[in-house]
């Protein structure tokens, strides 16, 4: 999954592609560099970040959805938390909706139920602007896992099916390094769940750290090297921002781990 931000405060390439036609130039490279899905998103969801109104997220990516999804053969995935944004976008070609608030908004869960769309829930402990003052958990996998089990019974419940369903147990939203850590070192426990589960890590400040606080666009190999660990941990989906680098990583893990099967 290729990420296209369309806003001008994302941690990594805020303002690079706020810009409709950059943003679109953009998503053509992703497609270019391998990207097997496009996921457009017009609000930041960085630690501390501040939200948008439904106007202005909708004036940045429709445009972008649009011609994004007419033009290449990958599926769009819109990255929200509104409902009107998840309806308008599903009606102009987008195949997904990604929701970093696990559908928890009013009118996100019938939304998404009607829409016929893949959906992927996250979990995030508190809000953007929040969820890194004091994160704590009992054991951070088992209580992921039991949010996510509750989500799933009230999706069934919508109409919403677990066929339609993908999993993100949401790295960097709500949890300490430590957290991230036992997090991907148990991700497998989340496919008993009986969803793909996708992995974002791209980037993030905890690979910042574990490198000696290499700024953000200089976290391309940890980058790698965590989206290959989730891949090993049974991620069927990695959510990243320099695809061609991920691609060539997987050729090589894929062509040793597959290579008797």
């Amino acid at each position: 999954m290729g990420i296209v931000n369309v806003t001008p405060d994302s941690f990594s390439d805020g303002g690079r592609f706020l810009e409709p036609g950059r943003a679109i130039d953009h998503g053509r490279s992703l497609v270019e560099e391998g990207a097997d899905i496009l996921d457009v998103g017009g609000e930041s969801t960085r630690p501390g970040a501040s939200p948008v109104s439904l106007t202005e997220e909708l004036d940045r990516v429709m445009p972008v959805v649009e011609a994004l999804a007419d033009r290449f053969p990958v599926p769009v995935s819109i990255d929200t938390s509104k409902p009107a944004v998840m309806e308008a976008a599903v009606a102009c070609g987008a195949a997904m909706i990604n929701d970093v608030n696990g559908l928890r908004a009013e009118g996100a869960m019938a939304t998404a139920a009607a829409s016929g769309a893949l959906v992927c829930l996250m979990h995030m402990q508190g809000k953007p602007r929040t969820m890194q003052d004091d994160p704590r958990y009992k054991d951070v996998v088992s209580d992921i896992c039991d949010f996510f089990r509750a989500r799933l019974n009230e999706c069934q419940a919508a109409g919403l099916g677990k066929e339609r369903i993908v999993l993100d147990p949401g790295f960097g939203f709500g949890k300490t390094l430590d957290h991230n850590l036992e997090l991907l070192r148990r991700l497998s426990e989340l496919t008993d769940l009986g969803c793909p589960v996708l992995a974002g890590l791209s980037r993030k400040s905890m690979l910042g750290t574990l490198t000696g606080g290499r700024p953000a666009e200089q976290r391309v190999h940890a980058s790698v090297a965590a989206a290959l660990l989730a891949v090993a941990g049974g991620a069927a989906v990695v959510r990243v921002h320099d695809v061609a680098a991920t691609v060539d990583a997987l050729a090589v893990f894929n062509a040793v781990q597959y290579q008797n099967q």
